[in-house]
């Protein structure tokens, strides 16, 4: 599928704020870039450093005053949506040491305060067949609702509340998943298909030896996902992370496929 994906975001700052970036699509085995560009309002220049787990990167700004970047780019993304159910999984003291640390709690993924009712609502299952009925069991009992959370919003408090947007779907979805001793993390896209356009949040879930992209909220399909970068929550896959104050003037995100 050969995908173009665009992004625009205009801010202003309070005051002079630095600001960490991440809304460039990452090359990878399965996404194959053509061509991208970005462009920043930048008085001084930009710093670039490596995504999480060697995925992407991240871009430093100094911000000031009115902000505006923009990203455009091009990928043949060679995915097909694959079914979980089948799929083994790697025994804890087989796992890659990349891979050990999404096993563990992270500030919005409170997996330990999940064991008990995952191993009673799907301890009778294994492998891919466990992680499907976790994504049904979210896409079943979580209400998309638009504004029903914010930035501090945990896996617990969206547990507890029953509504969500994709960051919060993808959230419940880690924490299942970890505290069944399944790796996941989190991560950011570009979604072909995604209505309303915007940045989407799906979960990597560790099977049979690498990664399986898992959509929780079912929003758009997996074969139309751009990935941008990966971490433990939220927190690491932020597209843009401001150490001060801004205000949010217009963002604009879109995906067309071009085949």
């Amino acid at each position: 599928m050969h995908l173009r994906v665009d992004a625009s975001l205009n801010y202003q700052m309070a005051e002079p704020a630095d600001v960490l970036l991440a809304i460039e699509a990452a090359p990878t085995e399965e996404q194959r870039l053509i061509e991208d560009k970005l462009k920043v309002s930048a008085a001084e220049p930009l710093r670039t450093v490596p995504g999480d787990d060697g995925i992407g990167r991240r871009t430093w700004i100094h911000a000031e005053g009115r902000f505006h970047a923009e990203y455009s780019g091009t990928f043949v993304v060679e995915r097909e949506a694959e079914a979980l159910i089948g799929l083994a999984l790697t025994p804890r003291r087989s796992l890659p040491a990349d891979v050990i640390p999404y096993l563990w709690p992270s500030r919005f993924c409170e997996s330990d305060r999940f064991s008990s009712f995952v191993a009673r609502q799907f301890g009778h299952l294994d492998g891919g067949a466990k992680v499907e009925a976790m994504a049904q069991w979210i896409r079943g009992n979580i209400d998309y609702r638009i504004g029903s959370s914010d930035e501090k919003t945990s896996a617990v408090d969206t547990f507890v509340a029953r509504e969500g947007v994709c960051r919060d779907y993808s959230h419940v979805m880690a924490a299942f998943t970890r505290a069944a001793g399944i790796p996941a993390r989190l991560v950011s896209a570009y979604a072909w298909q995604l209505d309303p356009p915007d940045f989407h949040a799906v979960v990597d879930v560790w099977l049979d030896g690498r990664w399986r992209l898992v959509d929780a909220s079912g929003l758009a399909p997996i074969e139309g996902l751009v990935r941008i970068a990966v971490g433990r929550d939220a927190t690491d896959i932020a597209f843009m992370t401001i150490f001060g104050s801004a205000r949010l003037i217009d963002q604009k995100v879109s995906v067309s496929r071009l085949d």
